[in-house]
C-alpha cells in the first residue's frame, strides 16, 4: 500500500497510502515546490501510516506545527473489517466529531490506517544552516529566546546537543565537526523567499551573539554537501550510540528551564555504571531524547533509570514520551503523565472501536 493517489499542487494536498516511504513523499511532492510538514532522520525507511500512528514530531514541528493540524484527512480499518472514511481534503470542516485526531498518535490501537490527505507546504527558496558552539545550557535558552525575536517568520529548525552527543558522532562514526570542543552545540536552520534578505538576517544575528558572548564558535553551511554533514551530526547520534553497546533511550518533553537538568541528574546517578549519558533534541518544541548506554542490558543501570526517570518527569509535569508513543514498555507509566480520568476516557473510547482487544494488543493503555 505504497501508492501516491494525488496531489493538488495549487493547495498543496497530497492524498496517499500508508505504506509510503516519508522520504519518498517528501522527493515527489519537493518536484512541484511543495515539502512534507514532518522531516526525521529515519525518513528514508519509515512509513507514514506509522508516523501518523505515532504522530511523530521532527525537526519541522517548531515552523509547521504537528500532524494534528496538517492531516486533512484519513482512512482506517476498524477491529470489525468496517472502513472508516475520513479522507477529507478540506481545510476546514466542522460537521460533527473530528475522528481522525483520534487515530493520529493512537499507536494502531484504534484501527489500521491505510490512507491520509496531508497538507504540505511551501518549499522555501532559500535555507541557511548555522552550527554554533556554547559554553552552558542556560546561552542555549537564551539563544533560543532570541532567534525567536530576530528571525521570528524565517527561523525554521532550532535543535541542540550536549559535547557527549557530538563526541559520541565524531568517535563512533568518524564524523568530523566543523568547529572546536564546546560544551553544547545548536543547529539554527532558517527557511525563506528572500535568499538576501534572510542571509543579511541570519549574519547580522549571528555577529551580535558573538559580540555579546553568548556564542564562542560557529560556522555557516556554504552548500548543500555540509548542510548535509552539519544535520548528519544531530540525525545521525542515535545510530552512532549503538556502537556503544545497547542503549536505553527516552524521548521526553519537559518545561525548557527543567529541560537539561534531566540530563545532569541522570548523568550523577548512573555515574561510572553506564558509558556515557547523553541529551540532544528539539530545543524548539520541548523535546529532550535522552540516552544512556552500556556495553550490553544491564540490570543494574536499567534499575537506576527506571522508574526514576519517569518520577522525575511527573514532578516536573512533562510527558514520559515526547514523540514514539508508550508501546508496552511505557504503558503503565501513563499515569505519570495523565489523570486517571482521561486514561478511563482512552480505555472506554478503546472498548467502543475494540471491544475484543485486537489491535496491537498489551500496548498503550495500562491493564485495569
Amino acid at each position: 500500500m505504497n501508492n501516491i493517489i494525488s496531489l493538488d499542487a495549487l493547495s498543496g494536498i497530497l492524498t496517499c497510502q500508508a505504506g509510503c516511504i516519508l522520504g519518498n513523499l517528501n522527493d515527489h511532492v519537493s518536484q512541484h515546490n511543495l515539502i512534507m510538514p514532518l522531516d526525521l532522520g529515519a525518513k528514508g525507511s519509515c512509513h507514514i501510516g506509522g508516523n501518523l500512528a505515532t504522530n511523530a514530531g521532527g525537526i519541522r514541528l517548531l515552523r509547521y506545527g504537528s500532524l494534528h493540524g496538517s492531516v486533512l484527512g484519513l482512512e482506517a480499518v476498524l477491529a470489525n473489517g468496517e472502513i472508516l472514511d475520513c479522507m477529507s481534503t478540506l481545510r476546514k470542516d466542522n460537521t460533527g466529531y473530528d475522528l481522525k485526531q483520534l487515530f493520529i498518535g493512537s499507536e494502531g490501537a484504534l484501527g489500521i490506517i491505510t490512507k491520509a490527505a496531508i497538507l504540505c507546504p511551501q518549499k522555501s527558496n532559500t535555507v541557511n544552516l548555522a552550527f554554533l558552539g556554547l559554553d552552558s545550557f542556560n546561552d542555549v535558552l537564551d539563544v533560543f529566546r532570541d532567534s525567536k525575536k530576530h528571525l521570528s517568520e524565517i527561523l525554521s529548525a532550532f535543535e541542540f546537543l550536549d559535547s557527549e552527543s557530538l563526541k559520541v558522532c565524531t568517535s563512533n562514526l568518524q564524523l568530523a565537526s566543523p568547529i572546536a570542543q564546546h560544551p553544547f552545540y545548536i543547529l539554527i536552520e532558517t527557511s525563506g523567499s528572500n535568499g538576501t534578505h534572510d542571509e543579511e538576517k541570519l549574519t547580522q544575528f549571528l555577529e551580535t551573539l558573538m559580540t555579546v558572548g553568548k556564542v564562542k564558535d560557529g560556522t555557516v553551511a556554504v552548500d548543500d554537501k555540509q548542510m548535509q554533514h552539519i544535520w548528519g551530526l544531530r540525525e545521525r547520534v542515535a545510530e552512532a550510540l549503538l556502537h556503544d553497546g545497547y542503549c536505553y533511550k527516552y524521548d521526553v518533553s519537559l518545561p525548557l528551564h527543567d529541560f537539561y537538568n534531566l540530563v545532569l541528574d541522570m548523568r550523577s546517578r548512573v555515574g561510572h555504571k553506564a558509558t556515557r549519558v547523553v541529551g540532544y533534541g528539539h530545543v524548539g518544541d520541548g523535546n529532550l531524547h535522552l540516552n544512556i548506554t552500556s556495553p550490553s542490558y544491564d540490570e543494574e543501570v536499567a534499575s537506576l533509570i527506571e522508574p526514576f526517570v519517569y518520577d522525575w518527569i511527573a514532578e516536573r509535569r512533562g510527558s514520559i514520551s515526547a514523540e514514539h508513543g508508550l508501546g508496552f514498555k511505557k504503558r503503565h507509566y501513563i499515569y505519570h503523565s495523565k489523570s486517571r480520568s482521561a486514561v478511563a476516557a482512552m480505555k472506554a473510547i478503546k472498548h467502543l472501536f475494540d471491544p475484543n482487544g485486537i489491535l496491537n494488543p498489551y500496548k498503550t493503555l495500562p491493564d485495569d
